[in-house]
C-alpha cells in the first residue's frame, strides 16, 4: 500500500488529528482507486480516517465515514469476522491478536464510535439505539458509562441503573457511577454490594481505617445528598476529609451541603479554600457565585468570572456565573441571555435553571419561570426549585399548584423547616385557605419540633423574603 496504515495510526495515537486527516485524504484516495483491495482493508482504512475526523470534532463527517466502513464490513465473509466481532476495543483501536487473514475490523467498536458521533450531534435516542446493538458481554467500562449517561438524558432510569451497575462490576472505584446510582434513588445497600467489602473482625463493624472503607463511606455520602440529608452529607464527607485532606471534590460537596442548610459563612469559607487550592477549577463555582451574590462586594464575583472565562468558556458553570454577575449589575436582559447560554451548553445543568427562573421572576415572567423551576425539580429535587415553583405559581394566581409544590418539597425534605414555611407561605397568600387550620398546623409543627430534627434558623428569611418570625406570627394571627 502506498500510504502505510501504521503511520496513520501513529498520528492518531499521538493526537495529531490535523496531520492524520491530511494523510487520511491520501489513504482514502488509494483505497477508492485500488479495485483489488479487500473489503476488510477498505473498512479499516475508513475507520482510521473517521478517527482523525472525530479527533478534529468534525462529527458529521466522522459519522458518515464510520457508517460507510460498517457497510463495507458487511461484505466480508462471515467466517472471517467471527473473531473480530467478539474482540473488545482497547484504547482507540483493537489489539490485533488474530491471524493475518482475519479482519482486524471491530464491529462493536465502530458501533460505539457511531454512537459517540450521534451523541456529539445531540441525537441521543439514535445514539442509544446504535449502542444497544453492542452485546452486553462486549461492552467495556467506557461503553457502559456512556450508555448510563445517555439513558439518564432520556429518563430511562431502569436501563441507566443497569449500565452504571455494570460499571461498578468492572471497576468498583468508578465514583461517577456511584454518584449516579445514588442520585437515581438506588438503595445504599444495593450500591455497597457492588463495592469492595471491608473485612470485619470478631463480628465488629468495619473500621474507617480499613483501606476499602472510604469507598463505602463515599457511597453513604452520595446517598445522603440524594435524600437531602445534608447533615449526613457533612458527617460522611467530614470523615473522608480527615483521611483525604485538601481533597477538592470533598471540599466542594461539603460547601454545597453547608449552603443548603444555611451555613453560608462556612460554605463561603470552603469555596474560598477550593479557589486557593486550584484557581482554575470550574466545578461548583456557579454555586459559589450564588453565595457571593448575597454579598454587596462585586470584586470577588468579577474576579471569579474573569478566571473562569480565561480557563474554559465552553463550560455551563461559566455562563451561570456570568448571569449572576450581570444580575448583580442590574442588567437583567444580559443576565438572562447568559443563563440561557449555559443551558444550551448543557440542558441538564440545574443551577442554570435556578438562575434563569429567578431572573424570569424578577422580570415578571412568572409562567416561564415556573417552567424553568419545574425542569430543575425534575432533574433533581432541590429546595431552591421548590421555592421558585411556589413563588411562580403564586405570582400567576395558581394557589393550588403552589400548595402542591410546597407539599412536594415537604415530602422530599421532611427535616427542613424552610420546606415547612413554603406551605405557610401558600396559606399566607391564599385568601381561600386563611380560615382553614392547615396554616396553623404548619406553625405548630415548626414550633414544637426539637431543634435537632429541623434545620430551622429563626433569623433567616422565608422563601417569600419576609422575616421568618414575622411570617410565622402573621399566619398564627390569621
Amino acid at each position: 500500500m502506498e500510504v502505510p496504515r501504521d503511520q496513520m495510526s501513529l498520528l492518531i495515537d499521538n493526537g495529531l488529528f490535523d496531520s492524520a486527516e491530511l494523510l487520511g485524504c491520501f489513504l482514502m484516495s488509494s483505497t477508492t482507486s485500488n479495485t483489488d483491495m479487500a473489503p476488510s482493508a477498505r473498512a479499516e482504512n475508513m475507520v482510521l480516517f473517521g478517527d482523525a475526523l472525530y479527533g478534529k470534532k468534525e462529527y458529521r463527517r466522522a459519522l458518515n465515514v464510520y457508517r460507510q466502513a460498517y457497510q463495507h464490513n458487511k461484505l466480508i465473509p462471515k467466517q472471517g469476522t467471527i473473531a473480530s466481532k467478539n474482540a473488545l476495543p482497547t484504547g482507540n483501536r483493537t489489539l490485533l491478536t488474530s491471524p493475518v487473514h482475519i479482519s482486524p475490523f471491530n464491529e462493536n467498536e465502530v458501533k460505539f464510535k457511531i454512537g459517540l458521533c450521534l451523541m456529539a450531534l445531540h441525537d441521543i435516542r439514535t445514539a442509544i439505539t446504535e449502542m444497544e446493538g453492542i452485546p452486553s458481554k462486549a461492552r467495556t467500562l467506557r461503553i457502559n458509562l456512556t450508555m448510563g449517561k445517555l439513558y439518564r438524558m432520556t429518563s430511562y432510569k431502569s436501563a441507566a441503573c443497569i449500565s452504571f451497575k455494570d460499571c461498578l462490576r468492572q471497576c468498583p472505584y468508578a465514583l461517577e457511577a456511584i454518584a449516579a446510582l445514588a442520585d437515581m434513588g438506588v438503595p445504599l445497600k444495593e450500591i455497597q454490594s457492588l463495592l469492595p467489602q471491608a473485612q470485619s473482625k470478631s463480628g465488629r463493624a468495619p473500621s474507617d481505617l480499613e483501606p476499602v472503607r472510604w469507598v463505602q463511606r463515599y457511597a453513604e455520602a452520595q446517598c445522603a445528598a440524594a435524600s437531602q440529608d445534608y447533615k449526613g452529607v457533612l458527617e460522611h464527607f467530614g470523615c473522608l476529609s480527615q483521611r483525604f485532606p485538601n481533597n477538592l471534590h470533598i471540599m466542594i460537596e461539603t460547601a454545597k451541603a453547608e449552603a443548603a442548610i444555611g451555613k453560608i459563612d462556612e460554605a463561603l469559607l470552603n469555596f474560598e479554600k477550593v479557589r486557593a487550592l486550584d484557581q482554575y477549577n470550574i466545578t461548583g463555582m456557579d454555586e459559589y457565585a450564588m453565595l457571593l451574590q448575597t454579598r454587596t462586594d462585586l470584586s470577588e464575583l468579577n474576579r471569579l468570572l474573569n478566571d473562569l472565562l480565561t480557563t474554559d468558556p465552553s463550560r455551563p458553570e461559566v455562563w451561570v456565573v456570568s448571569a449572576i454577575y450581570w444580575d448583580k449589575r442590574d442588567d437583567k436582559s444580559r443576565a438572562l441571555t447568559d443563563a440561557e447560554r449555559s443551558l444550551r451548553v448543557d440542558d441538564r445543568h440545574i443551577p442554570g435553571y435556578i438562575v434563569k427562573g429567578n431572573l424570569l421572576l424578577s422580570l415578571n415572567r412568572a409562567e416561564a419561570a415556573v417552567m424553568a423551576f419545574r425542569r430543575a425539580q425534575q432533574l433533581r429535587p432541590d429546595l431552591r426549585s421548590y421555592q421558585g415553583l411556589v413563588r411562580g405559581n403564586l405570582a400567576i394566581s395558581k394557589p393550588k399548584e403552589a400548595l402542591l409544590a410546597a407539599r412536594e418539597a415537604l415530602k422530599a425534605l421532611p427535616h427542613s423547616a424552610k420546606a415547612l414555611t413554603l406551605v405557610g407561605d401558600v396559606y399566607a397568600n391564599n385568601p381561600e385557605a386563611r380560615d382553614k387550620s392547615g396554616g396553623r398546623r404548619v406553625i405548630l409543627v415548626i414550633l414544637v419540633q426539637p431543634s435537632p430534627t429541623l434545620d430551622r434558623q429563626p433569623w433567616q428569611e422565608s422563601s417569600m423574603n419576609q422575616p421568618y418570625a414575622w411570617n410565622l406570627g402573621i399566619l398564627e394571627l390569621r
